[in-house]
């Protein structure tokens, strides 16, 4: 029986990005099955009582240097967003509008969200910004706004955010395997492991 990888993420999530540059060819290698959850971890936190680590300025300015090195170590860009913390609630609905009612273009729209904040360092908090980002990877920003503000695409990430609240989800990326849970994109090893 193929195993399944459920990854739940939010793009505003730095570790979320590096963990997404590793997944699918993890899951691949393992003859995994890859499961994108896009939640909102604004909720998440809230819902927890968990904060980001920035909101600690030691903790912050280590984590900074640390995901450089994982992005080293992955061979993989990467740059701190200079508009770090970004609000993501219409990118994580827009990414989920894209899962439910084009899942043939997830990939693709997962990747330039990713590519252009973490990356680029593109300043998603700007509507003009995040429209020309979109026009220049072939999406249509009056489409993909009109899915973030479609009633039933803001209901189902409401749905996994509060699902993955249920199964014990306090923060940004987290795998589960099964009933297994391995949070931070530092755990590879170990969802390697879980999936073998």
């Amino acid at each position: 029986m193929t195993k399944t990888a459920e990854f739940f993420f939010d793009v505003g999530s730095p570790a979320s990005y590096l963990a997404w540059t590793q997944m699918p060819d993890l899951c691949a290698q393992a003859g995994a099955t890859l499961v994108y959850k896009p939640m909102l971890l604004g909720g998440v936190f809230q819902a927890t009582g968990n904060a980001s680590p920035a909101t600690v300025a030691a903790k912050g300015r280590y984590m900074v240097v640390d995901l450089g090195r994982f992005a080293k170590r992955y061979g993989v860009d990467f740059r701190m967003n200079p508009h770090f913390p970004i609000n993501t609630l219409q990118l994580m609905r827009g990414l989920i509008g894209m899962q439910v009612r084009q899942p043939a273009r997830f990939d693709a729209f997962l990747g330039a969200l990713f590519t252009a904040l973490w990356a680029r360092g593109a300043n998603l908090n700007d509507p003009a910004a995040t429209a020309s980002m979109l026009v220049g990877a072939g999406f249509d920003p009056v489409e993909v706004f009109a899915l973030a503000n479609d009633a039933d695409i803001k209901a189902a990430l409401k749905a996994n955010t509060e699902e993955a609240v249920a199964r014990g989800v306090f923060g940004a990326p987290t795998v589960l395997v099964g009933d297994a849970m391995f949070f931070g994109q530092d755990r590879l090893d170990f969802i390697r492991e879980a999936l073998a």
